[in-house]
């Protein structure tokens, strides 16, 4: 276990989930590496490269126009060397409409390069019910 580097990687989710509280689609992608590969839970089955998974943030941003709730809950971080791994439980949805308010859960892997630790792979889903095929945003933590 590397403290420090856990720590680092706190420090780049934090600054992150700001980012996407503010709808700031460059700082968004900044722990983004060029040849990241992410599977987001909406629209795509994945996404390679750093452009491609923009360009989806973008979009995704047009869903939720207000203000919005971007929160993190029961975080855990895992470092050893240039690799480490974060997942959470995250509430999204417009702040002025709790009804439409979910968790979603999130996985990120993480390798540091020349000092600096850059997102390489990032997994978004939500649980769903096998018989209605929907999405179990409602479940709480």
């Amino acid at each position: 276990m590397n403290s420090a580097a856990e720590t680092e990687i706190r420090q780049l989710i934090d600054t992150w989930m700001q980012a996407v509280r503010d709808r700031d689609l460059d700082g968004i992608a900044a722990p983004y590496a060029e040849d990241i590969v992410a599977f987001d839970a909406i629209k795509e089955l994945q996404f390679k490269g750093k452009a491609a998974y923009r360009a989806h943030w973008e979009m995704c941003m047009g869903f939720c126009t207000g203000p919005m709730i971007f929160e993190c809950a029961e975080l855990t971080v895992h470092a050893d060397g240039d690799l480490g791994v974060a997942h959470w439980l995250n509430r999204c949805g417009p702040s002025d409409d709790e009804n439409r308010c979910g968790f979603m859960r999130a996985t990120v892997a993480y390798r540091r390069r020349a000092g600096q630790w850059q997102v390489i792979h990032e997994h978004w889903s939500a649980p769903f019910d096998m018989e209605t095929q929907k999405a179990l945003f409602d479940l709480k933590p």
